[in-house]
């Protein structure tokens, strides 16, 4: 490989790292150089390290369980297009460090299961020490349930890898070819349990390119730096498309007014027809 071209791929190895990877729709959530765009951690209501742009309350507005997306009709069809086991643990994760809901574990079959069974048998096998606080009446219940869908998991239209080609010549028509955009447009739905009555939903969406695969198929350390970013861009943007959906909607809940309908909720309502 010639100089020129070296220097060439070396200034756009800066360029994509400069970019990113995934543009979020909303222009609300960033990602930076982290592997997705839900970072750190949360203990109570206390995070490190989370993403700068996720909106965040002062209070909890209360208790909530998060769908695990097992048997809705999308989730085989998206795990075996991209290799991503679960989505529902970073959902959660940034549901906590925006301090909005206190998450309990219903909602996730298989965590719920496990939970229940060994609440059983430390309740019922005398074999636990007393005063191990395990009678009835120790659960949280869960005030809204939140459902996450995937609307949209597909190829991109191309446009910046068309783009690399023309800012970079030979170069960059070479990687821009091996370049792999991927958009995804999802959904949160939030319901009240008691009522059943859908409290909030928001749309989000965002776009993924695997920068990494590109520039790691001319070798060397150019795009070392990259390498984590070729790994599945369906799934960095789907992730991102959520964390811009549950922005979208703690901003919408900041300002929530509940619907009120004349004569009551579920009482025949005002489209009447003709006798």
């Amino acid at each position: 490989m010639s100089k020129k071209t070296t220097l060439r791929l070396a200034a756009l190895a800066s360029a994509l790292a400069l970019g990113g990877c995934v543009t979020p729709g909303g222009g609300t959530i960033s990602t930076g150089t982290a592997p997705t765009a839900a970072t750190g951690a949360a203990g109570g209501g206390t995070s490190v390290n989370a993403n700068p742009s996720l909106e965040r309350c002062d209070a909890p507005l209360g208790t909530l369980a998060v769908d695990d997306g097992r048997g809705k009709e999308w989730y085989a069809s998206f795990g075996a297009a991209t290799k991503i086991t679960t989505i529902e643990p970073l959902i959660r994760l940034a549901v906590q460090q925006s301090n909005c809901f206190v998450i309990t574990s219903i909602g996730n079959n298989r965590t719920e299961s496990k939970m229940s069974a060994i609440t059983d048998k430390q309740r019922n096998s005398g074999e636990f020490r007393a005063g191990s606080k395990q009678q009835k009446g120790q659960r949280v219940a869960a005030d809204y349930y939140m459902e996450p869908s995937i609307i949209i998991d597909n190829d991109a239209t191309g446009q910046l890898a068309a783009g690399v080609g023309g800012l970079f010549g030979n170069v960059g028509t070479l990687i821009g070819g091996a370049m792999q955009s991927k958009a995804s447009v999802v959904t949160l739905s939030m319901f009240d349990i008691r009522s059943g009555v859908q409290i909030s939903i928001s749309e989000g969406n965002s776009t993924a390119t695997n920068f990494g695969a590109a520039m790691g198929a001319f070798g060397g350390g150019v795009g070392g730096g990259l390498g984590g970013f070729s790994r599945s861009p369906e799934g960095k943007a789907t992730v991102a498309a959520f964390m811009d959906a549950y922005n979208n909607m703690v901003i919408s809940l900041r300002n929530y007014k509940a619907q009120e309908v004349k004569g009551g909720l579920g009482r025949g309502g005002q489209l009447k027809v003709g006798k």
